[in-house]
């Protein structure tokens, strides 16, 4: 999940009781499953693609891109890849539902969550994070389908709008904050102790993976950075440097992040990205010449990053280099809006394919990342909104 300043879910935050805010506790729990809403389709969507708009969800064939399923569905709601391959986590009002893609269904299973903000995969592993309490959910999304899958838990020191992500060993990085300011993270061993922390990090928002197991955090005056137990401190150029939104590869030491330098703007509409090389601790800047959204990030199958811009166009960086090294024309111009919930041309990048949403126009295009050429495109019935899809079959 991305944000363009600091987004308020739902209303404002709720308070921890006390005996559950000392730290990082843990406990094991199982969930009840509900009942699967509506009937089984005949056959399976082929590469799910997931669409928001006012009033439901589109479940769209990602070979053909058309719709398979119009799913009913109330309110502002954001989506996530469970990291199954097979199913979304749509944010709602009151928790973490489940959507089997594939099957273009939404069962009555969610993860109670005020405020549900940020999900993060890794490591064979779901991480949930409720901004209203503070409460950390992680589970095996190979066991959602039958009923929501036994979780463990985890609550921070104070409700925030946060993040977390658990590690292959165990250990469980989490950001820290309250409703008023967020500073930095924490990290914690699978035994749930403390071993590291870092409160140089005003406005920490955001988590992208890269290699060697590095965690970056963006923060208002650069980035944090968690690697075989150590934090590490990239300083923004600026004395305000803000990187709230970021694109991060497994397999890639660079780290694509956007990059804002006014604290007073109602909506900075910067021209600028960030490449952080995380093996170096070096920050660079790159000039798009256009402005783009916190919706505009990806990575393409190389590595690569990729951004699309007001412009209209898909922008390809060499992040070794940082430069900008071609430009493709996907959709007409078009101006971020004010409101951080309303729809704008958003990108989502799986293998190859880069797909793109046109809200004014109610299109979704696929793109060939290697060619930069359109290679299919289709109409929707409804002007999509957030837009997510599963891994590839």
């Amino acid at each position: 999940m991305a944000e363009r300043n600091t987004p308020r879910f739902f209303g404002g935050h709720a308070t921890v009781p006390v005996l559950l805010a000392v730290g990082l506790t843990l406990s094991a729990c199982g969930s009840e499953g509900g009942a699967s809403a509506g009937q089984e389709p005949a056959e399976e969507v082929t590469d799910a693609l997931v669409a928001t708009y006012d009033g439901g969800l589109l479940v769209i064939d990602g070979q053909t891109l058309e719709v398979a399923e119009d799913i009913p569905l109330d309110g502002f709601n954001r989506l996530h890849p469970a990291g199954d391959g097979g199913h979304v986590l749509v944010s709602t009002s009151s928790g973490f539902r489940v959507l089997d893609a594939a099957g273009a269904e939404l069962s009555d299973d969610e993860f109670e969550a005020p405020e549900p903000g940020h999900v993060v995969h890794h490591a064979g592993k779901t991480v949930l994070f409720s901004d209203g309490t503070g409460e950390i959910t992680v589970f095996d999304p190979d066991e959602l389908g039958d009923g929501l899958p036994d979780a463990e838990t985890h609550r921070t020191e104070h409700a925030h709008h946060g993040v977390a992500v658990e590690l292959e060993n165990g250990e469980l990085v989490a950001t820290l904050g309250d409703e008023d300011e967020r500073t930095g993270i924490e990290v914690r061993d699978a035994d749930g102790e403390e071993i590291a922390r870092s409160e140089e990090c005003p406005g920490v928002h955001g988590e992208a993976p890269a290699e060697d197991e590095t965690v970056a955090v963006g923060c208002e005056n650069g980035m944090l950075l968690y690697r075989d137990g150590e934090i590490t401190k990239v300083d923004s150029p600026d004395d305000y440097g803000r990187i709230g939104n970021q694109a991060g590869d497994e397999e890639s030491p660079h780290v694509l992040g956007d990059y804002k330098t006014d604290p007073d703007a109602e909506l900075e509409r910067p021209e600028e990205v960030s490449v952080i090389d995380t093996g170096s601790g070096d920050l660079e800047l790159v000039d798009l010449g256009t402005s783009y959204s916190f919706r505009s990030l990806g990575r393409g199958p190389d590595g690569e990053g990729l951004v699309l811009g007001t412009d209209g166009e898909l922008h390809m960086i060499d992040m070794e280099s940082a430069q900008v090294t071609d430009s493709f024309p996907v959709v007409d111009e078009w101006e971020e809006p004010i409101e951080w919930q309303d729809a704008r041309p958003t990108l989502f990048v799986r293998g190859g394919t880069a797909y793109v949403t046109d809200p004014g126009k109610t299109m979704l295009y696929a793109v060939d990342i290697a060619s930069g050429r359109v290679r299919s495109e289709s109409e929707l019935p409804e002007a999509p909104n957030e837009f997510t899809g599963i891994e590839a079959g």
